[in-house]
């Protein structure tokens, strides 16, 4: 059984629960707020604001005229706070609570099982067969893993009543006695979903700028993957670039429990801004697009791993490092720490993987009839010759191998068998969203891209009112 509702109150100290609610919130407080904060970090800046804007947004999808006004309708509301409730009368029949009885809750670790934890709590391998054979979700009870947790609760005579076992903040599974042995049931919780907007400008490096401006690491790397295909986050930074972000925080009881997705970015890299915007299909699927309805996603990555500092740009006439003679630099070198996943650039066939003196561990990739790019120095190999690969699939790791002074990949990028320079050269157009969904797009997409414009306009002005 499964049921979604608020939690009881002798739950709150384990089980937290909030009605659904998906609303903007721009949160307001300078980057750097404070003395201290100003102590722990280097003396560069990062120009960002945060405010706070009384704007809710409702289920993208479904009310994109009230997040146009600014707000929503109570009809909108109350659809969206409704939570249905699924109960079992054979499960409630005869059930005996633990009311506000003291529940006994241990953590998971690894090699538990139920006859081990239910030993740790004082119960008999009787109990652990009565819960064990409980009507229904008993095989959830088979899945248990580390950092779980599970309590339990005995009635007025000493008996095991009630049994909670939690996956998660918002995932649950419930057993309590009835009169014909245990009942399961799960339960979920669906948190508070805000939207929130943050803005900065690089000044030392994408992290600590972005990172100043209140964006976690997790989102750092998630706008960085949106904006992938179009920005080489290891070579195109400059300073004086300048992000903006709208994303959703989940919130239980008011403590933020985690992270949503991001629903619209934008980065502007020398001079050129570049915006995305995620859009929901009807099937379900989830992807970025620009506001005229392309995909973010190409053909290729600009850089084949996640942004690093980079170490020797595309050069025909660099002195190397270890020949001391002037020899053609025909790629781009990413100085990366030893191990650091190497991804293909796009979707294609190895048509090489091996060993040679001068490129150590290598790795060849043929992109239909035209592209071929190239991954050399690697310190591991995890494809083969033949072996078709997806793009950002890991087809090796970083290392120093082969004619190498130190840990680092160089990639070579070859049109028609020619180098070009991995950083400049024009990638294949991706196309546009299909017709028969771009009325849709227009609809759920509009409103969030105007309002990422308005609430960056905003502090934009805040900032240039500033002495």
């Amino acid at each position: 059984m499964q049921q979604r509702k608020s939690a009881p109150k002798f739950w709150k100290k384990l089980f937290v629960s909030s009605p659904r609610r998906t609303h903007f919130v721009a949160v307001g407080a300078t980057a750097i707020s404070t003395v201290i904060l100003l102590s722990l970090l280097p003396s560069d800046k990062v120009e960002a604001n945060r405010q706070i804007h009384s704007i809710e947004l409702p289920d993208i999808a479904q009310h994109t005229n009230e997040i146009a006004n600014g707000h929503r309708t109570d009809s909108a509301l109350s659809d969206e706070n409704k939570i249905s409730e699924i109960t079992n009368s054979a499960a409630n029949s005869g059930a005996e609570t633990a009311g506000d009885q003291q529940w006994q809750p241990t953590t998971l670790v690894k090699g538990d099982n139920l006859t081990s934890i239910f030993r740790r709590l004082g119960l008999t391998d009787k109990d652990v067969y009565a819960v064990a054979n409980a009507k229904h979700e008993a095989s959830q009870l088979r899945r248990l893993k580390p950092g779980e947790t599970i309590a339990v609760a005995l009635n007025n005579e000493g008996s095991l009543a009630e049994v909670k076992y939690s996956r998660s903040r918002l995932e649950h599974y419930m057993y309590r006695r009835g009169n014909n042995g245990f009942n399961g049931e799960k339960v979920l919780y669906e948190p508070e979903t805000v939207a929130t907007f943050q803005q900065g400008r690089i000044q030392s490096s994408l992290f600590l700028d972005a990172s100043r401006a209140g964006l976690s690491e997790a989102k750092i790397m998630e706008m960085a993957n949106i904006f992938a295909w179009d920005v080489d986050f290891a070579l195109d930074i400059r300073n004086g670039d300048q992000f903006s972000v709208l994303y959703e925080e989940k919130y239980l009881e008011g403590e933020k429990i985690g992270y949503g997705d991001i629903l619209a970015a934008s980065f502007t890299n020398q001079g050129k801004t570049y915006e995305a915007v995620r859009f929901k299909a009807t099937d379900g699927s989830v992807s970025y697009y620009s506001p005229d309805g392309k995909p973010m996603r190409k053909a290729f990555l600009r850089a084949p791993l996640d942004f690093t500092r980079i170490s020797s740009n595309f050069n025909m006439r660099r002195k190397h490092p270890i020949h001391k003679r002037i020899k053609a630099h025909r790629g781009v070198d990413y100085a990366a720490p030893r191990g650091t996943p190497v991804y293909a650039a796009g979707n294609g066939k190895v048509i090489a993987a091996g060993y040679s003196r001068p490129n150590g561990n290598y790795v060849f990739i043929k992109h239909g009839e035209k592209f071929i790019t190239r991954y050399l120095h690697l310190t591991k190999r995890k494809v083969r010759r033949g072996q078709t690969v997806k793009q950002r699939q890991t087809i090796g790791t970083v290392g120093s191998t082969g004619y190498a002074t130190g840990p680092h990949l160089h990639y070579e990028f070859l049109v028609n068998g020619v180098h070009r320079n991995p950083r400049t050269v024009k990638l294949p157009q991706a196309t546009s969203i299909a017709a028969n969904k771009k009325a849709e797009f227009i609809k759920q997409t509009g409103p969030v891209l105007a309002r990422l414009k308005q609430l960056g306009s905003t502090q934009l002005a805040l900032l240039s009112s500033k002495p």
